[in-house]
Protein backbone atom coordinates (compact mmCIF):
# COMPACT_ATOMS: atom_id res chain seq x y z
CA UNK A 1 0.00 0.00 0.00
CA UNK A 2 1.21 3.38 -0.98
CA UNK A 3 2.34 5.49 1.93
CA UNK A 4 0.04 8.47 2.98
CA UNK A 5 1.88 11.49 2.14
CA UNK A 6 1.06 14.50 4.07
CA UNK A 7 -0.72 17.40 3.00
CA UNK A 8 0.23 20.55 1.35
CA UNK A 9 0.14 23.74 3.22
CA UNK A 10 0.45 27.15 2.73
CA UNK A 11 0.65 30.55 4.78
CA UNK A 12 1.53 33.58 3.91
CA UNK A 13 1.70 37.73 4.52
CA UNK A 14 2.92 41.03 4.21
CA UNK A 15 5.25 41.54 7.44
CA UNK A 16 4.75 45.99 8.25
CA UNK A 17 8.75 45.41 7.77
CA UNK A 18 10.45 47.78 4.82
CA UNK A 19 12.47 45.74 2.54
CA UNK A 20 10.50 42.44 3.52
CA UNK A 21 7.77 42.28 0.21
CA UNK A 22 6.33 38.66 1.50
CA UNK A 23 6.73 35.97 3.89
CA UNK A 24 5.91 32.32 2.48
CA UNK A 25 5.99 29.53 4.60
CA UNK A 26 5.21 26.13 2.68
CA UNK A 27 4.85 21.95 3.30
CA UNK A 28 4.48 20.69 -0.36
CA UNK A 29 4.20 17.05 -1.23
CA UNK A 30 3.56 17.50 -5.16
CA UNK A 31 4.04 20.82 -6.38
CA UNK A 32 6.82 21.51 -9.13
CA UNK A 33 7.19 25.48 -9.83
CA UNK A 34 7.64 25.94 -13.42
CA UNK A 35 10.11 28.32 -14.67
CA UNK A 36 9.61 31.92 -13.36
CA UNK A 37 11.20 34.86 -12.14
CA UNK A 38 10.62 36.91 -9.02
CA UNK A 39 11.36 40.75 -8.88
CA UNK A 40 12.09 40.76 -5.23
CA UNK A 41 15.12 38.92 -4.05
CA UNK A 42 14.00 35.10 -2.76
CA UNK A 43 15.96 34.23 0.93
CA UNK A 44 14.67 30.53 1.75
CA UNK A 45 15.70 28.42 4.33
CA UNK A 46 14.59 24.23 4.19
CA UNK A 47 12.89 22.68 7.35
CA UNK A 48 12.17 19.05 6.19
CA UNK A 49 13.03 17.14 3.10
CA UNK A 50 14.68 17.97 0.01
CA UNK A 51 14.09 20.03 -2.95
CA UNK A 52 15.59 20.70 -6.55
CA UNK A 53 15.52 23.42 -8.55
CA UNK A 54 17.26 24.97 -11.59
CA UNK A 55 18.92 28.75 -11.55
CA UNK A 56 19.65 30.39 -14.87
CA UNK A 57 19.34 26.72 -16.32
CA UNK A 58 22.03 25.03 -13.52
CA UNK A 59 20.43 22.45 -11.62
CA UNK A 60 20.72 22.69 -7.20
CA UNK A 61 19.96 20.09 -5.05
CA UNK A 62 19.33 20.55 -1.19
CA UNK A 63 17.97 19.03 1.72
CA UNK A 64 18.41 19.95 5.34
CA UNK A 65 21.23 21.71 6.30
CA UNK A 66 22.76 24.82 7.71
CA UNK A 67 22.88 25.89 4.04
CA UNK A 68 20.72 29.07 2.81
CA UNK A 69 19.14 29.51 -0.66
CA UNK A 70 19.46 33.05 -2.36
CA UNK A 71 17.37 33.23 -5.26
CA UNK A 72 18.25 37.17 -7.38
CA UNK A 73 15.34 38.74 -9.07
CA UNK A 74 15.08 38.72 -12.77
CA UNK A 75 16.43 35.60 -13.16
CA UNK A 76 15.04 32.25 -13.94
CA UNK A 77 14.59 29.49 -11.82
CA UNK A 78 11.88 26.28 -11.03
CA UNK A 79 11.48 24.04 -8.25
CA UNK A 80 10.46 20.56 -7.49
CA UNK A 81 10.36 18.05 -4.38
CA UNK A 82 12.66 15.29 -4.46
CA UNK A 83 10.85 12.89 -2.15
CA UNK A 84 7.58 11.80 -1.69
CA UNK A 85 7.41 13.18 1.35
CA UNK A 86 8.06 16.79 -0.05
CA UNK A 87 9.54 19.43 1.60
CA UNK A 88 8.92 22.50 4.15
CA UNK A 89 10.70 25.53 3.38
CA UNK A 90 10.32 29.10 4.44
CA UNK A 91 11.17 32.23 2.45
CA UNK A 92 11.27 35.93 2.86
CA UNK A 93 10.88 38.08 -0.34
CA UNK A 94 13.19 41.10 -0.44
CA UNK A 95 12.82 44.12 -2.48
CA UNK A 96 15.75 45.57 -3.27
CA UNK A 97 16.80 48.06 -0.55
CA UNK A 98 17.89 45.04 1.32
CA UNK A 99 20.22 43.87 -1.62
CA UNK A 100 21.04 46.13 -4.38
CA UNK A 101 20.42 44.26 -8.08
CA UNK A 102 24.45 44.59 -8.55
CA UNK A 103 24.85 41.27 -6.56
CA UNK A 104 22.79 39.35 -9.16
CA UNK A 105 25.67 37.59 -10.60
CA UNK A 106 27.07 36.42 -7.39
CA UNK A 107 24.37 35.26 -6.63
CA UNK A 108 23.55 33.19 -9.63
CA UNK A 109 27.31 31.71 -9.16
CA UNK A 110 26.39 30.47 -5.65
CA UNK A 111 22.69 30.22 -4.61
CA UNK A 112 23.33 28.23 -2.18
CA UNK A 113 25.22 29.53 1.31
CA UNK A 114 26.52 27.57 3.27
CA UNK A 115 26.47 29.24 6.36
CA UNK A 116 24.83 28.32 9.42
CA UNK A 117 25.36 31.68 10.82
CA UNK A 118 23.25 32.94 8.09
CA UNK A 119 20.36 30.57 9.03
CA UNK A 120 20.90 31.33 12.56
CA UNK A 121 19.49 34.96 11.93
CA UNK A 122 17.34 33.98 9.04
CA UNK A 123 15.40 31.58 11.49
CA UNK A 124 15.53 34.26 14.08
CA UNK A 125 13.50 36.70 11.85
CA UNK A 126 11.21 34.42 10.73
CA UNK A 127 10.42 34.04 14.31
CA UNK A 128 9.76 37.60 15.35
CA UNK A 129 7.68 37.87 12.07
CA UNK A 130 5.52 34.92 13.33
CA UNK A 131 4.74 36.64 16.26
CA UNK A 132 1.20 37.96 16.44
CA UNK A 133 1.90 41.57 17.22
CA UNK A 134 5.66 41.30 16.23
CA UNK A 135 7.84 43.72 17.56
CA UNK A 136 8.82 46.14 14.43
CA UNK A 137 11.91 47.62 15.50
CA UNK A 138 12.84 43.58 16.60
CA UNK A 139 12.03 42.59 13.18
CA UNK A 140 14.21 45.92 11.19
CA UNK A 141 16.71 44.78 13.45
CA UNK A 142 17.33 41.12 12.78
CA UNK A 143 16.74 41.87 9.07
CA UNK A 144 19.60 44.65 9.39
CA UNK A 145 21.49 41.16 10.73
CA UNK A 146 20.99 39.02 7.96
CA UNK A 147 21.24 41.86 5.23
CA UNK A 148 24.60 42.50 6.63
CA UNK A 149 25.71 38.47 6.57
CA UNK A 150 23.98 38.68 2.71
CA UNK A 151 26.37 41.58 2.01
CA UNK A 152 29.77 39.71 3.30
CA UNK A 153 29.03 36.62 1.56
CA UNK A 154 27.99 38.49 -1.80
CA UNK A 155 30.70 40.92 -2.10
CA UNK A 156 33.60 38.66 -2.35
CA UNK A 157 32.34 37.78 -5.79
CA UNK A 158 30.35 40.77 -7.04
CA UNK A 159 31.91 42.99 -9.41
CA UNK A 160 32.18 46.42 -8.38
CA UNK A 161 30.98 48.46 -11.81
CA UNK A 162 30.28 47.46 -15.02
CA UNK A 163 33.55 45.83 -16.48
CA UNK A 164 35.03 47.01 -20.00
CA UNK A 165 34.20 45.65 -23.21
CA UNK A 166 32.38 46.62 -26.37
CA UNK A 167 28.86 46.60 -24.49
CA UNK A 168 25.69 44.37 -24.91
CA UNK A 169 25.01 42.44 -28.13
CA UNK A 170 21.96 43.29 -29.56
CA UNK A 171 19.81 40.43 -28.87
CA UNK A 172 20.62 41.43 -25.14
CA UNK A 173 19.76 44.88 -25.97
CA UNK A 174 16.15 43.70 -27.22
CA UNK A 175 15.63 41.29 -24.44
CA UNK A 176 15.88 43.86 -22.04
CA UNK A 177 13.57 46.73 -23.99
CA UNK A 178 11.09 43.92 -23.75
CA UNK A 179 11.27 43.12 -20.27
CA UNK A 180 11.31 47.00 -19.76
CA UNK A 181 7.54 46.88 -21.27
CA UNK A 182 6.68 44.24 -19.91
CA UNK A 183 7.28 45.62 -16.31
CA UNK A 184 5.69 48.51 -17.33
CA UNK A 185 2.30 47.20 -19.05
CA UNK A 186 1.84 43.93 -16.24
CA UNK A 187 -1.94 44.39 -15.50
CA UNK A 188 -2.81 45.56 -19.41
CA UNK A 189 -0.30 43.56 -20.94
CA UNK A 190 1.01 43.98 -24.59
CA UNK A 191 0.86 41.63 -28.39
CA UNK A 192 3.58 40.34 -29.20
CA UNK A 193 2.76 42.08 -32.64
CA UNK A 194 2.71 45.53 -30.85
CA UNK A 195 5.80 45.08 -28.56
CA UNK A 196 7.89 44.26 -32.34
CA UNK A 197 6.32 47.65 -33.51
CA UNK A 198 7.48 49.38 -30.74
CA UNK A 199 10.66 47.91 -30.55
CA UNK A 200 11.33 48.63 -34.25
CA UNK A 201 9.19 46.53 -36.39
CA UNK A 202 11.25 43.68 -35.01
CA UNK A 203 10.56 40.15 -36.06
CA UNK A 204 8.45 38.84 -33.31
CA UNK A 205 10.54 35.76 -33.28
CA UNK A 206 13.60 37.86 -32.98
CA UNK A 207 12.14 39.28 -29.57
CA UNK A 208 11.25 35.51 -28.37
CA UNK A 209 14.62 34.20 -28.98
CA UNK A 210 16.47 37.21 -28.29
CA UNK A 211 14.45 37.41 -24.42
CA UNK A 212 14.64 33.47 -23.90
CA UNK A 213 18.36 33.40 -23.99
CA UNK A 214 18.75 36.66 -21.86
CA UNK A 215 16.34 35.34 -19.25
CA UNK A 216 15.71 31.63 -19.45
CA UNK A 217 12.23 31.80 -20.24
CA UNK A 218 9.80 32.90 -23.10
CA UNK A 219 8.06 36.49 -22.65
CA UNK A 220 4.19 35.15 -21.70
CA UNK A 221 5.60 32.92 -19.07
CA UNK A 222 7.67 35.65 -17.50
CA UNK A 223 4.54 38.03 -17.69
CA UNK A 224 2.51 35.62 -16.42
CA UNK A 225 4.98 35.26 -13.25
CA UNK A 226 4.62 38.92 -13.00
CA UNK A 227 0.88 38.95 -13.13
CA UNK A 228 1.04 35.76 -10.20
CA UNK A 229 3.53 38.01 -8.06
CA UNK A 230 0.60 41.29 -8.62
CA UNK A 231 -2.04 39.76 -7.95
CA UNK A 232 -0.07 37.29 -4.51
CA UNK A 233 0.40 40.95 -3.38
CA UNK A 234 -3.19 42.52 -4.25
CA UNK A 235 -4.50 38.96 -2.22
CA UNK A 236 -2.49 39.89 1.18
CA UNK A 237 -3.70 43.25 1.18
CA UNK A 238 -6.89 41.91 1.57
CA UNK A 239 -8.54 42.21 -2.27
CA UNK A 240 -10.56 39.79 -3.36
CA UNK A 241 -9.63 37.07 -5.71
CA UNK A 242 -11.78 37.71 -8.43
CA UNK A 243 -11.16 41.34 -7.96
CA UNK A 244 -7.38 40.48 -7.76
CA UNK A 245 -7.18 38.49 -11.06
CA UNK A 246 -8.43 41.28 -13.34
CA UNK A 247 -6.38 43.52 -11.21
CA UNK A 248 -3.69 41.25 -12.03
CA UNK A 249 -4.35 41.04 -15.90
CA UNK A 250 -6.01 37.47 -15.85
CA UNK A 251 -9.06 37.28 -17.82
CA UNK A 252 -11.24 36.23 -14.81
CA UNK A 253 -10.74 34.29 -11.24
CA UNK A 254 -10.50 30.81 -12.92
CA UNK A 255 -8.02 32.26 -15.08
CA UNK A 256 -5.88 33.16 -12.07
CA UNK A 257 -6.56 30.31 -10.05
CA UNK A 258 -5.15 28.24 -13.34
CA UNK A 259 -1.64 29.87 -13.13
CA UNK A 260 -2.00 30.80 -9.37
CA UNK A 261 -2.05 26.85 -8.67
CA UNK A 262 0.79 26.10 -11.17
CA UNK A 263 3.23 29.31 -9.44
CA UNK A 264 2.32 28.86 -5.96
CA UNK A 265 1.29 25.31 -5.37
CA UNK A 266 -2.29 26.71 -3.88
CA UNK A 267 -5.65 28.28 -4.73
CA UNK A 268 -5.84 32.20 -4.36
CA UNK A 269 -8.39 32.19 -2.04
CA UNK A 270 -6.88 29.61 0.48
CA UNK A 271 -3.51 31.44 -0.32
CA UNK A 272 -5.49 34.80 0.92
CA UNK A 273 -7.06 33.09 3.98
CA UNK A 274 -3.41 31.83 4.55
CA UNK A 275 -2.76 35.26 5.91
CA UNK A 276 -2.50 37.26 9.28
CA UNK A 277 -4.70 39.99 9.61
Amino acid sequence: MAAIRPPSTVSAWQPAVPGIAEVFHARFTEHAYPAHVHDTWALMILDGGRVDFALDGERHGLGVSQAVVLLPPGVSHDGRTVTEAGFRKRVLYLDTSVLPERLTGAAVDAPLLADPALRERVHGLHLALAERDPDPFEAQSRLAFVRERLHRRLAGRAVEGPEPGPGPVPGARVAVRLRELLDARVAEGITLEEAAVELGHLHPTHLIRSFKAAYGLPPHAYLTARRVALARRLLLAGVRPAEAAVAAGFYDQAHLTRHFGRHVGISPARFARSGRS
